[in-house]
């Protein structure tokens, strides 16, 4: 089920700057500038949304995590971590020209299968996709809205 998130209202907040002819983004995360590719411009999208309308502290937020999948190495787009420090929401973003289809789904899961957070997110900038991973009986449920960052005290 699609979650009808405008991301584009988050758009004029990138600071945009170009750098010999070529177009760069600043990353509040990595505080430092970055090209601004079609899939970056999506991360970027999804990092304003969390922050400002779901509540998710910038310090609990990593970007292009590098991970072992199957022995091979593997950058997950982001990765947000609970109050206590452990993961709790994974999220592939793709470019707004990708399709959101069963090979996002698969490749998100292959990532997943180390971290086991309880929430995987894709995004295009265009669908999003969010469900929540019941470990226990081996099975998932597509969910209306992101999850608000929790409200758990250490």
């Amino acid at each position: 089920m699609n979650i009808p998130i405008n991301l584009l209202s988050y758009f004029e907040q990138l600071k945009i700057d170009y750098i010999e002819g070529q177009k760069y983004c600043y990353d509040p995360i990595r505080k430092k500038m970055l090209v601004l590719t079609p899939e970056e411009v999506v991360r970027q999208l999804i990092v304003l949304y969390l922050m400002q309308a779901k509540g998710y502290p910038a310090n609990k937020i990593k970007l292009e995590m590098g991970l072992k999948v199957n022995d091979m190495a593997r950058r997950c787009d982001i990765l947000v971590y609970d109050p206590q420090f452990q993961p709790y929401l994974l999220i592939e973003c793709k470019s707004a020209k990708v399709a959101i289809n069963d090979l996002v789904f698969k490749q998100i899961a292959q990532y997943n299968m180390t971290l086991r957070v309880p929430y995987l997110y894709v995004s295009n900038g265009l669908l999003n996709f969010c469900s929540f991973m019941n470990y226990q009986t081996a099975s998932f449920k597509f969910l209306t809205a992101i999850p608000n960052y929790p409200d758990k005290k250490v």
